[in-house]
C-alpha cells in the first residue's frame, strides 16, 4: 500500500521549530508522505526573534493548486494552520473544496492566539476569515485563546478547568456537530494538561491529559495537531489519536526542559521521532486501525 498523503498549508522559518518544519517530519515520522503548500518563507519565527526575513507565498497558492489538481493528486487529508493573511485563508478554503473527496479529512489548527492574547497580524477580519475556514473542517483544534475569539466570548469566560464547561465549550464549537472539536488546554486536575474531544458522529465527549512539563516552548501546539492529524490518517479513532498527540507532546515538552534549551529555538521534538514511530504502529495500539 502506498503511504497516506496529507497537504499541508503552513508557513515555513528556516530557524525555530514551528509550522512546516515540525509538520512534515513528524508525519513522515508515521509513515504518511506530507505535500507543504507554503503560505510564507520566514528566516525564523516571529517568538523571539527580531530582524526576520519574511516572503509572502500568496501568489504562489493557487498555480500550486491548479497544477495539483492537473496532476489529478489526492490527498488522504488536508491540514492548515498560520495563516498571514485574508486572502490565503480564502485561497485554503479554495484548495479544500477542490481537493475533497469522500473519505478526506479537513483538519483546521484555527491559529490566531495564545495566552489569552490574539497575534498581532489577527485581525477581527482575520478571525472572521478564520471561522469561514473552519466551517469547512472535519476537526478543528483549537486552544483556549482561539476558542474564546471563534466564538466571539471574553477568554476569562472560557473556562478549562470544569468537565461540564469544557463539554459545553466544545459543543458550541462543533455547530451542531457539523465538526469534532479538539478543544486544547484542558487541566482537570493539577498537573496534568490535555484536551476534551467531541466527536461528531457519536456526540460523545471525551478528556484526554498527560503530565505538564516545566516551562513553556514554542511549537507545541503545531506538534500536538500534527500527531492528531496524522494519527486520524491513519484510521485512529479521535480520542485515541488526541491521547497520542497528548502523550508525545508531553514527552517532547519534558525533554526540551531536561535539555534547558532556549525557549525561542521550540521544542525538541527531533530525537524522539523513532518514538513517534513506535507509538503509532498498528502492533503497538494492538491492532489495526479503528
Amino acid at each position: 500500500m502506498p503511504a497516506p498523503r496529507v497537504a499541508a498549508i503552513h508557513d515555513l522559518s528556516g530557524f525555530g521549530r514551528c509550522s512546516l518544519t515540525i509538520v512534515i517530519p513528524a508525519l513522515s515520522a508515521m509513515g504518511i508522505q506530507c505535500c507543504p503548500l507554503p503560505t510564507a518563507y520566514l528566516s525564523t519565527h516571529t517568538g523571539g526573534f527580531e530582524g526576520n526575513t519574511f516572503l509572502d507565498m500568496t501568489d504562489q497558492m493557487a498555480p500550486v493548486s491548479a497544477h495539483w489538481q492537473s496532476l489529478g493528486l489526492r490527498f488522504d487529508a488536508i491540514y492548515t494552520g498560520f495563516m498571514g493573511s485574508r486572502e490565503q485563508i480564502a485561497l485554503s478554503g479554495e484548495f479544500i473544496r477542490a481537493f475533497r473527496r469522500e473519505g478526506t479529512i479537513a483538519v483546521v489548527d484555527p491559529v490566531l492566539g495564545d495566552h489569552g492574547r490574539a497575534y498581532r497580524t489577527c485581525t477581527p477580519e482575520m478571525c472572521r476569515g478564520m471561522g469561514e475556514l473552519a466551517e469547512l473542517a472535519d476537526v478543528i483544534t483549537p486552544n483556549r485563546t482561539e476558542a474564546a475569539l471563534l466564538l466571539g466570548w471574553p477568554y476569562e469566560a472560557v473556562r478549562l478547568d470544569d468537565a461540564d464547561l469544557c463539554r459545553h465549550w466544545a459543543g458550541l464549537l462543533s455547530l451542531d456537530r457539523r465538526r469534532s472539536v479538539v478543544l486544547k488546554g484542558v487541566s482537570l486536575e493539577p498537573g496534568r494538561v490535555g484536551a476534551v474531544c467531541l466527536d461528531r458522529e457519536t456526540g460523545r465527549a471525551d478528556f484526554v491529559s498527560a503530565p505538564l512539563a516545566p516551562g513553556q516552548f514554542h511549537g507545541t501546539g503545531d506538534l500536538f495537531a500534527s500527531v492528531l492529524t496524522g494519527a486520524l490518517v491513519k484510521g485512529i479513532s479521535l480520542p485515541e489519536a488526541a491521547r497520542l498527540a497528548a502523550d508525545f507532546t508531553a514527552l517532547a515538552a519534558r525533554r526540551t526542559a531536561e535539555q534547558d534549551i532556549p525557549r525561542r529555538e521550540g521544542v525538541d521534538f527531533e530525537p524522539l521521532l523513532g518514538v513517534l514511530g513506535a507509538m503509532t504502529a498498528p502492533e503497538e495500539r494492538g491492532g489495526g486501525p479503528r
